[in-house]
């Protein structure tokens, strides 16, 4: 396996359940810290529509939950699904973690190093924070908070990936 690739981490799902990011693979996937009280949560909803645009390819979105800005992810596990429910998430949500600082998940130490990942550096500096990652499972790109889901640069991204070799 790729050591520059998403693969090689387990992240927990709602209900505790650890899996594999290899489950992902051959997709092209877009990875977002996401909470339920931010300015930016209406951008769940666009998550939902991205996900519906591409829902007849190899794509997958991931959201994972964050309390690391503004304490603005209060919930916890079933509250939280139920509000992720609610929001009309179409694609996986996974158990609360911390994206930045020495506490960070694996997964979001690995987006912050380019000498891990290979291609970028960087730290989340709010919720919806956006990661590109190729079929490979390598980060290909980031999105600031202020770019929606649904905009003509992240599709076109995503477009292009899903169209390479």
């Amino acid at each position: 396996m790729n050591e520059n690739s998403v693969y090689q981490f387990n992240v927990q799902t709602l209900d505790g359940e650890e899996i594999s990011l290899s489950d992902y693979k051959d997709k092209v996937l877009l990875v977002v810290n996401t909470a339920s009280e931010c300015g930016f949560t209406p951008q769940l909803k666009d998550l939902v529509v991205l996900k519906e645009q591409f829902k007849d390819k190899d794509f997958e979105i991931l959201a994972f939950p964050s309390n690391d800005f503004g304490g603005q992810e209060p919930l916890e596990g079933a509250e939280l699904e139920a509000f992720c429910k609610n929001a009309g998430a179409n694609y996986p949500v996974f158990e609360k973690i911390r994206v930045r600082g020495p506490y960070a998940h694996p997964l979001y130490k690995f987006f912050a190093d380019k000498k891990l990942n290979g291609k970028l550096k960087s730290i989340p500096r709010w919720n919806f924070h956006k990661f590109l990652v190729s079929k490979a499972g390598v980060v290909t790109d980031f999105f600031y908070p202020f770019t929606k889901p649904t905009s003509s640069k992240i599709r076109k991204k995503i477009a292009r990936l899903l169209s390479a070799k």
